[in-house]
């Protein structure tokens, strides 16, 4: 892969969370999709290596750019998407809103531990019936005698099984949507089914629902819920295209191993043309995938709009996880389709990254309308 020029910080970052990676992760990965549970040990150790503050300026984090960010979430990600994608919940989406708003006791209180990994965070914005129209979702939250209480049902919320905080999006007028902080142990919150994925199984999800439940406080300004949420959009989109890529990476890397060692008809098949052909593919794909999202980032990092390269950087290289985990399959023919091998994984991990920061359908719609505009 290139180094499109990475600063000695951004290759120290790259290369600390590699090891941490090859020597932690990618031995229980396997197990952890078999048998899956909270990654705990492995979260707190993302946490003492400092991922989880690493895109929150000091005293808070440590400050560090977006590039570093996205190469340590990929690298993770290519031992572990399962593990990938609960480390990355925490280091922005599950801990944003309470960096950013959240005052007095309650900050003190939850987000030092959450940067350490001690404290798990969960973000609750999908519902059964709103996932990507945000707006149609029903969960309200009530002011009563200077209290606000949440009352509706979320569902696909990462880590809500082990979680200790949960950021709520919730209606506050007909067009107001607010954000609302509420603790583990509250009345009224409820942990409910577990659903069983076809991938990232050790990222634990579930329903979770809301009856009159006390907020411990609103993060952010009444009605801004959306405007806060587009501040990060951009970056969630790019964390979603550096998970696909390292998964991708995973599979290319161990198709291609396999096609030096496996021998057919007194060669390796690696020699043969149908290989070559996707090992190319493979590796084009990725190459140009990784290309899209760092200049993405790179734009970003300029104080450049990046909705747009963002959009176009998640679609890519999520659809190129894929395309590489399901050629793959096929270059190792029925190895690619038994468990013994970790390929199949792949394919079935990649899939959360078509849905994670927006559908591929939704994206492709965006796109357009800009065009058209």
């Amino acid at each position: 892969m290139l180094d499109f020029s990475l600063t000695e910080e951004q290759l120290t970052v790259r290369d600390v969370f590699r090891a941490f990676a090859e020597s932690d992760v990618r031995p229980v990965a396997a197990e952890l999709d078999r048998n899956p549970r909270f990654p705990a040990e492995l979260f707190l150790r993302a946490g003492e290596l400092g991922l989880f503050g690493m895109r929150y300026p000091p005293p808070d984090g440590t400050g560090a750019d977006l590039l570093s960010y996205l190469l340590a979430v990929e690298e993770i990600a290519r031992a572990s998407l399962s593990v990938a994608a609960a480390c990355s919940m925490q280091s922005l989406m599950g801990t944003f809103f309470i960096q950013r708003s959240a005052q007095g006791d309650v900050r003190e209180r939850l987000l030092a531990p959450a940067l350490r990994g001690e404290v798990i965070g969960a973000i609750c914005m999908t519902e059964p019936d709103a996932g990507s129209d945000l707006f149609s979702m029903t969960t309200r939250a009530v002011e009563t005698k200077g209290e606000w209480r949440v009352t509706g049902q979320k569902t696909w919320v990462t880590s809500a099984p082990v979680a200790h905080m949960f950021t709520v999006f919730a209606r506050t007028g007909e067009q107001e949507i607010s954000i609302f902080l509420v603790e583990k142990g509250a009345p009224g919150l409820q942990i409910g089914r577990d659903i069983d994925k076809m991938g990232v199984r050790a990222s634990l999800t579930s329903e979770v629902s809301f009856d009159d439940a006390p907020a411990a406080c609103m993060l952010g300004e009444r009605g801004a819920g959306m405007e806060s949420l587009r501040e990060i959009l951009c970056e969630i989109r790019l964390m979603t295209a550096a998970l696909a890529l390292g998964v991708g990476r995973a599979a290319f890397e161990d198709a291609l191993a396999y096609s030096k060692q496996r021998q057919q008809f007194g060669r390796p098949i690696c020699e043969f043309q149908a290989v070559q052909a996707h090992l190319a593919e493979m590796r084009t794909g990725l190459e140009a995938a990784r290309s899209l999202t760092l200049w993405a980032a790179w734009s970003s990092m300029q104080g450049v709009d990046s909705n747009e390269s963002s959009s176009m950087a998640k679609l890519f290289a999520s659809e190129t996880a894929i395309d590489v985990c399901d050629r793959a399959c096929r270059v190792m023919a029925s190895y690619g389709y038994a468990k013994e091998y970790p390929v199949e994984r792949y394919l079935r991990d990649a899939r959360f990254t078509l849905i994670g920061g927006g559908t591929s359908e939704i994206l492709r719609g965006n796109l357009a309308r800009g065009l058209v505009r």
